[in-house]
């Protein structure tokens, strides 16, 4: 019968390769790890760096200084080492093991080889090192600037040709969608809900419109132009607002914008004092303008405040530098909001009451819905009452009830004809049969 394998005993040039392959190998653990290391250095990390002036410190912050030759050197030296360590072990192993098949011979030198330069070169100096970066690239910064000095040709020639492929490829490579970013901060793991919401907010600020984040025209806070001082006192005392819109006979008529700081010096003049020679000039915006490009506009003009029109110059609502602000980093209180109430009641985690006004959008983050959750029923519709109207082609009544997809929708309240108060009610999936 054919033995398998015959073990010869170690000669002295055996031990002496086996101790270069163990050297080699922990070189190569030492340059794999330096990659991981010196890559995951948070700002903080290298901040520490620039107030140390030890010689690892100026040598660490020379490589991060020139990071396509720092890995350019890590890759060519982790190689022409990894190389060395297969060509050795491919003589150690010959010497120390005779063969009874070509096929045997063959799959243990690749399976060990392989196992040991993965488990030892690569696997636990990548995990020590991401574990402490900054240790470890401070152990590793002086050897790898010498290797980086050494191996500066070839790193050059590497850098040269990957950059020549990079220009051709450049002018093929595809941009990320507005909902793949969305997506992919979804399924991040190292952000807070908190961090998400804000990413999310930043990845849909150039995607969302004027018309989504406006205070809508029957919620405005408003003065009328004939109104005499005493009222328009009354109106800022009891809004809470810094601006406040004028109008002359109605509120599609937009005069100018008060400023309630320009109305400090003149406090305790009377009843007839001429407050309207002191309006601003309205700033209109069309309802369907993108946020970014009013923030741009509210920065050059020293701007914080705008009129919503739609095609015909009827006022549609009104946006302020505040709300744009809030799309990005989540509500924003102040002591003028904290009587204010909610627009929306949480009774439980299936339950809410959300007030007729109360924009889709904001439905859908309370709710944590996509944001086109609603768009099978149509485009146009923008609060919760509206959608509520949409989907019953008809008035409703106090307790009239409609459903959507996986949600009940009840009228709890009315002002006249307009819906006032909506309970929204999620309701649980269908039962299967067994």
């Amino acid at each position: 019968m054919l033995q398998i394998l015959t073990f010869q005993s170690f000669d002295p040039s055996s031990v002496l390769v086996l101790g270069i392959i163990v050297v080699l190998l922990v070189i190569s653990a030492l340059i794999s790890g330096s990659e991981t290391a010196c890559f995951s250095l948070s700002p903080s990390d290298i901040n520490s760096l620039r107030e140390r002036k030890s010689a690892s410190d100026r040598a660490l912050m020379k490589l991060l200084g020139m990071q396509d030759y720092l890995l350019a050197t890590i890759l060519i030296a982790n190689n022409l080492v990894n190389i060395c360590i297969v060509i050795l072990s491919n003589n150690l192993i010959d010497r120390l093991v005779v063969f009874g098949s070509t096929g045997w011979e063959f799959a243990i030198k690749v399976v060990i080889v392989t196992f040991v330069l993965l488990l030892f070169g690569e696997i636990i100096p990548k995990i020590f090192s991401a574990y402490y970066p900054l240790r470890f690239a401070r152990f590793i910064s002086i050897p790898l600037l010498g290797l980086k000095h050494l191996l500066k040709p070839f790193a050059f020639l590497l850098i040269k040709s990957g950059s020549g492929i990079n220009d051709k490829l450049s002018g093929k490579r595809t941009q990320l969608s507005i909902d793949e970013l969305s997506d992919a901060i979804e399924i991040t793991q190292d952000h807070t809900a908190e961090e998400k919401q804000m990413l999310s907010g930043i990845v849909s600020f150039v995607n969302t419109e004027v018309a989504e984040i406006m205070k809508l025209r029957m919620d405005m806070v408003a003065l009328d132009i004939t109104d005499d001082f005493a009222a328009v006192k009354k109106v800022i005392i009891d809004s809470g607002f810094s601006r406040i819109p004028v109008y002359a006979e109605n509120i599609d008529d937009i005069k100018g914008i008060l400023y309630v700081k320009d109305m400090t010096p003149y406090i305790g003049e009377p009843d007839d004092f001429r407050w309207q020679e002191h309006l601003r000039a309205p700033y209109f915006v069309p309802e369907h303008k993108k946020i970014n490009d009013l923030m741009e506009e509210f920065q050059s003009g020293k701007v914080h405040i705008a009129i919503v029109v739609d095609e015909y110059g009827a006022t549609q609502g009104l946006v302020s530098l505040e709300d744009i602000l809030e799309e990005i980093v989540g509500e924003i209180s102040d002591e003028s909001d904290a009587e204010q109430p909610t627009f929306y009641t949480k009774i439980d985690d299936n339950t809410y009451i959300f007030e007729g006004k109360t924009h889709l959008s904001d439905l859908e983050k309370v709710l944590g819905l996509k944001e086109d959750f609603f768009e099978q029923v149509s485009t146009d519709i923008e609060t919760v009452a509206g959608l509520v109207l949409e989907l019953r082609h008809d008035f409703l009544q106090k307790g009239d009830s409609v459903t959507y997809q996986s949600m009940r929708f009840t009228v709890t309240a009315l002002d006249g004809r307009r819906i006032d108060k909506v309970k929204v009610t999620i309701l649980p999936p269908p039962q299967t049969e067994p």
